[in-house]
């Protein structure tokens, strides 16, 4: 695994795309949206870092509530809900692993298989947070699946399904099999980086069951064009 670019941790400037992006759904009881790449998800702890998509969605949807969660670089499907009773239903969906999540990575190389498991341990790498390493002794349970999309010598796009929520997951798995994350800066090399605008992972896809009646939804947020 790459070793972090400590230098872009102390130089970074925080500068988020403007805007809110018209919501992907909107009822009485849940709000998606597709957050762009370059947005965090809630304010920072610099004052410089309070501008983020929950202020955002919270300014033009008054009593929104957050319940889960996309890394600043992420891009792609995240929810709200609209009252308590809906944050509860939809957070404990996330807790027991009830909603089915989809990304889309692309990555340098090409797997050797179409399909594929990576069932490692994840912990914090605390000499150098905020990333995260593969640790068998402290690391938590994680899982991720993943299949070819598009297979490319030089960079592949695959579909990756986590059936855990670890911090940097898909991003700790596929740098540890040897297929880092284009424009990761924290786990990929350098080669990865060159030329790429953004960290090219993308929440494609959410299925959820309704808070009202417990009828699945499913969320899509458009492949980027930044992808191809």
């Amino acid at each position: 695994m790459a070793d972090v670019p400590l230098m872009h941790l102390q130089t970074f400037v925080y500068s988020p795309p403007p805007g809110l992006p018209e919501p992907l759904h909107a009822d009485a009881d849940l709000l998606a949206f597709d957050k762009p790449a370059g947005l965090l998800t809630v304010p920072g702890r610099d004052p410089e870092r309070a501008d983020c998509l929950e202020t955002r969605v919270k300014a033009a949807w008054p009593g929104a509530l957050l319940v889960h969660r996309l890394d600043m670089a992420t891009s792609g499907v995240i929810v709200f809900a609209r009252n308590r009773r809906a944050q509860r239903h939809l957070g404990l969906q996330f807790e027991r692993r009830i909603a089915r999540k989809t990304y889309l990575a692309r990555v340098l190389g090409a797997p050797a298989a179409d399909s594929g498991v990576v069932d490692l341990p994840i912990a914090a790498d605390w000499e150098r947070r905020p990333l995260q390493k593969i640790c068998g002794e402290t690391g938590r349970p994680s899982r991720t699946r993943w299949r070819v999309v598009e297979r490319r010598a030089d960079a592949s796009l695959m579909a990756l399904r986590p059936f855990t929520g670890r911090s940097h997951q898909l991003r700790v798995h596929l740098a540890e099999i040897g297929l880092p994350i284009l424009g990761d800066e924290f786990y990929a090399p350098a080669e990865a980086l060159a030329g790429v605008p953004r960290l090219m992972l993308h929440a494609a896809r959410l299925a959820l069951r309704r808070p009202a009646d417990g009828s699945w939804i499913i969320l899509r947020a458009p492949r980027p064009t930044s992808f191809a």
